[in-house]
C-alpha cells in the first residue's frame, strides 16, 4: 500500500494528521513490560501507525473537561482507525492489525513526535495547529511492513512557560509531569483523597479532568473546531448531583457508558461534586 493510499484512508477516517514508524524505533521509548505486552498482542510487530483526531467543540461552560464532553474517544478513535484496518486487511489479508486509543502499551505521544506530528508541548501534549492540543491520538500496531512517509522528529513548542506557571498543583516541571499533583489525575482517583489533594480538587472548577494548561497555551488561543460529529454533537457539558442520584455502577454506565468520564463509575464524580459544596471539609487548604 502506497503512502498516497494511506493519506486518503486516514483523511477519510477523519484524521487531521498521521504518520508511521518501525516498531523497533518506537521500542526505544518503551519499558520491557510494555514491549512484552505489545509482542504478546502482535507477535513480530513491525509497524506502528499513529493519527491525531481533533475534538475541540468550542469554549462552553461546564464542569467536565472538554475532552470528556463528547462521545468516548476510546470508542470513537478506535472505530475510525478500524476503517484503516479494514483497508489494510483487504490489501494484506494475513496481517494483524490492532487499533487502540489510550489503551495499549504503545506510547502514543512519543510515536506522534517521532513521526513529526505537531509540536512537543511542555505540558507533555501534542500540539497540532490549527487544532492546538485539543487532539486525541490513536495507533495501529501491525506485523506488516508498510511504505511510510518521511519522518522528522517534532520540534518543541515556543517554551513560553505559561502552562508550567498556571498548573494549580504544580505538576508541570521542565523534566515532565508529576501525575501525583496533576488535577486531571486527582479528579479521576478512586477512594479517599489526602488533605492536600482534597484542597486542590475542592478549589478546582471541574469535577473531571483539567483544562488549565491547555487554556493558557498560546497555540490554543483560537483553535479550529473539530469536524468530527462525535465530538461536536450531543455534548454533556456538566453533571450535577441530581444527574447521579440513585445510580448504581451498572445504571450509571447504562446512562453514560458512551462517555470518557464513565470508566471510573459514579463514585469519584459524586465525591468531587460534594467537595464543591459549602459544607465540604477544607483540610489541607493553604
Amino acid at each position: 500500500m502506497t503512502v498516497t493510499m494511506l493519506n486518503e484512508a486516514f483523511a477519510a477516517a477523519g484524521a487531521a494528521a498521521w504518520g508511521g514508524l518501525p516498531f523497533s524505533e518506537l521500542a526505544e521509548d518503551m519499558t520491557a513490560e510494555d514491549m512484552a505486552k505489545a509482542e504478546q498482542l502482535c507477535p513480530n510487530p513491525c509497524t506502528v501507525l499513529v493519527a491525531a483526531f481533533p475534538y475541540y467543540a468550542g469554549d462552553r461552560p461546564g464542569n467536565l473537561s472538554l475532552y470528556a464532553r463528547g462521545r468516548d474517544y476510546h470508542q470513537v478513535v478506535t472505530g475510525r482507525l478500524n476503517t484503516i484496518c479494514y483497508i489494510l486487511k483487504e490489501k494484506y489479508p494475513n496481517g494483524i492489525y490492532l487499533p487502540a486509543a489510550d489503551n495499549s502499551p504503545l506510547p502514543e505521544r512519543q510515536a506522534a513526535w517521532r513521526c513529526g506530528i505537531g509540536l512537543r508541548g511542555k505540558n507533555g501534549l501534542v500540539i497540532l495547529p490549527p487544532y492546538g492540543s485539543y487532539v486525541f491520538l490513536g495507533t495501529i500496531l501491525t506485523d506488516v511492513e508498510l511504505d511510510l512517509p518521511p519522518r522528522t522528529t517534532s520540534p518543541d513548542c515556543v517554551g513560553c512557560g505559561k502552562c508550567l506557571a498556571a498548573c494549580p498543583g504544580g505538576a508541570l516541571e521542565e523534566g515532565g509531569v508529576d501525575l501525583s499533583r496533576c488535577l486531571s489525575e486527582l479528579t479521576q482517583k478512586k477512594g479517599e483523597l489526602t488533605g492536600e489533594e482534597t484542597a486542590l480538587v475542592k478549589t478546582h472548577p471541574l469535577i473531571w479532568g483539567c483544562d488549565i494548561c491547555q487554556q493558557v497555551c498560546p497555540y490554543n488561543a483560537h483553535p479550529a473546531l473539530s469536524p468530527l460529529p462525535e465530538f461536536r454533537e450531543g455534548l454533556v457539558d456538566a453533571l450535577e448531583g441530581a444527574d447521579l442520584e440513585g445510580l448504581t455502577n451498572r445504571t450509571f454506565r447504562d446512562k453514560y457508558g458512551d462517555r470518557a468520564f464513565a470508566w471510573r463509575g459514579p463514585a469519584p464524580l459524586r465525591r468531587n461534586l460534594e467537595l464543591k459544596m459549602p459544607s465540604a471539609p477544607v483540610e489541607g487548604l493553604p
